[in-house]
């Protein structure tokens, strides 16, 4: 690096590090231990993994939980640009260093989970209900913990756009889990 990219690029370090010291003060004083939110967050964690302990189909554990992190990922990935950019924000958090953690590592991903397992089970079309569960989410979910406080959507950002959201990010853990599925058709020898 050259010394203006060296200096440009720490003070970018120094801004990233200046905007976490200020997000763990406003959860310490708005978002922690002693608010309601912060016991919501924790809940729609944990409800939702213990949901998932007693009625995931343990003969497909592996494909589901799979297309469950492939779902998780793609989540993440996309809360983080969306807030980076300044498109939706979570005023309160389980943790402040993972704004919607509760959202990305419970909630999406084993709703989500649990309509696939169902339509594999089932033998049922899973376009369908995810896009189902995409409009539950989008349209319901999300207007709720606008409503009370838990998600703020900025600038552009609608409902009808999350809603988008979440159905390309459904249909591109499927396609994934459907690529890995077909990879692991293709061995010859026996799986791990």
């Amino acid at each position: 690096m050259n010394d203006q990219q060296r200096s440009f690029f720490d003070r970018l370090v120094s801004i990233q590090e200046n905007y976490t010291k200020e997000a763990i003060e406003y959860w310490s004083k708005y978002s922690g231990l002693d608010t309601w939110q912060f016991w919501v967050g924790v809940l729609m964690l944990v409800i939702p993994l213990i949901v998932l302990f007693f009625t995931i189909d343990r003969k497909r554990i592996f494909i589901i939980g799979f297309f469950g992190f492939a779902v998780h990922m793609l989540f993440s990935y996309v809360d983080a640009t969306g807030i980076r950019f300044g498109l939706w924000a979570y005023p309160y958090q389980f943790l402040p260093f993972l704004p919607s953690f509760s959202l990305d590592g419970a909630i999406i991903p084993v709703a989500i989970m649990l309509v696939f397992q169902w339509t594999l089970k089932h033998n049922k079309n899973f376009y369908l209900y995810a896009t189902i569960l995409a409009v539950i989410f989008g349209f319901g979910f999300k207007p709720l913990l606008t409503a009370i406080g838990l998600f703020e959507p900025y600038k552009w950002i609608n409902f009808f756009y999350i809603f988008l959201i979440y159905w390309f990010l459904y249909i591109g853990g499927y396609l994934l889990t459907r690529l890995f599925m077909k990879f692991q058709e293709k061995r010859t020898d026996k799986p791990i």
